[in-house]
């Protein structure tokens, strides 16, 4: 290299690349390259590496920090909601940054959420064998008429047949209206108190109030709850709210209350009337659960068998066969050996 920095000296940096076929980015790297021994000259003697910074945190005040991101009050909050809360407190332990450098330094610097996710909470399984044994429930927004502007819409499902048991739409989340419908279902289904009812939710604010826990308590119904941000322990209602919201004539807003409730009836009256559901055999809801479905399944097979009588060949000599309504549903089943189902796998 001393020969081609004599050379640089006499000839252009271009003409002198050119004549060794190297490219001028590589000739000024090897220029900027420090020397072994001048970068071993210029490292930092280690006793200087070993010594603590001054302002760095003692062992005893970083084990407090972790203690307390560690702990039940902050494990699930990022450090930058934790810095400030401390300063809300009038509390001041570390920088924000020196939180992650502790998370970090423990392997720990990923969705904190998830720390907490499964948690203690167990894993819901419910399984219902006919109507009326499990309901589930749940709540999604419908947009209004303007941006930040919502309906609220409240259904109640049986499991087992799909069938929207009742529906309704509101201005807002609250536990009394979520009590109303329950109690309007349970009279229309006319389900006795102190029966086998289970009714499943989420564990939003509405599920857990006072006002549904007292009614299902005083009625001897079960109450289960799906884990923290575990959107499969409630799959079917919703399955059930995406088979509403990609119907095509669903709109992208609704002008009003009235003009929600109004698209309601309609899909509503579809989706338990019309509708052949895949995950009951393509029977509709309302067949299933007021127990048409056997006599539909014996005529379906009828007609097959007819229709094999005259043409077996069609068939491939193998007598068809109509779909059955399944005799057991469950959520989260005991025995299954992945995730639980996903809302695509019975949302049809």
């Amino acid at each position: 290299m001393n020969a081609v920095e004599e050379l640089k000296r006499q000839v252009p940096v271009t003409q002198l690349c050119d004549a060794l076929e190297t490219p001028r980015a590589t000739f000024y790297r090897h220029l900027r390259a420090v020397p072994p021994s001048a970068a071993a000259a210029s490292s930092v003697p280690a006793e200087t590496i070993s010594r603590p910074h001054p302002r760095a945190l003692s062992e005893v005040e970083c084990r407090e920090v972790l203690e307390l991101l560690h702990g039940e009050r902050f494990v699930d909050k990022s450090p930058a909601h934790v810095y400030a809360t401390l300063l809300d407190e009038g509390r001041f332990l570390c920088s924000e940054r020196t939180m992650y450098r502790l998370l970090e330094a423990n392997g720990e610097t990923r969705e904190r959420r998830a720390i907490t996710r499964h948690g203690n909470y167990k894993k819901p399984e419910l399984l219902a064998t006919a109507p009326n044994q499990v309901w589930s429930w749940d709540i999604t927004k419908l947009h209004g008429p303007e941006k930040w502007n919502y309906f609220y819409l409240y259904v109640v499902l049986d499991i087992f047949s799909r069938y929207a048991v009742g529906w309704m739409v509101a201005d807002r989340e609250l536990g009394t209206y979520a009590r109303s419908l329950i109690e309007e279902c349970l009279e229309k289904q006319s389900i006795a108190p102190g029966g086998q009812l289970t009714i499943h939710s989420d564990r939003g604010g509405p599920m857990k109030s006072k006002p549904v826990g007292f009614l299902m308590a005083d009625l001897g119904i079960t109450k289960s709850f799906s884990r923290p941000q575990v959107s499969n322990d409630n799959p079917f209602s919703e399955a059930n709210f995406k088979t509403i919201k990609y119907a095509p004539s669903f709109p992208e807003r609704f002008g009003s209350k009235e003009d929600a409730v109004s698209f309601c009836q309609g899909i509503f009256g579809w989706y338990n009337g019309e509708h052949k559901h895949s995950g009951i055999g393509y029977y509709t809801p309302e067949d299933v659960h007021y127990g048409r479905a056997t006599e539909l399944e014996r005529a379906r097979n009828q007609t097959l068998s007819e229709a094999y009588a005259r043409n077996p060949e069609r068939f491939v000599n193998k007598l068809p066969v109509a779909s059955s309504v399944p005799t057991a549903v469950w959520i989260n089943p005991p025995d299954e050996k992945g995730e639980p189902n996903t809302i695509n796998d019975i949302c049809s």
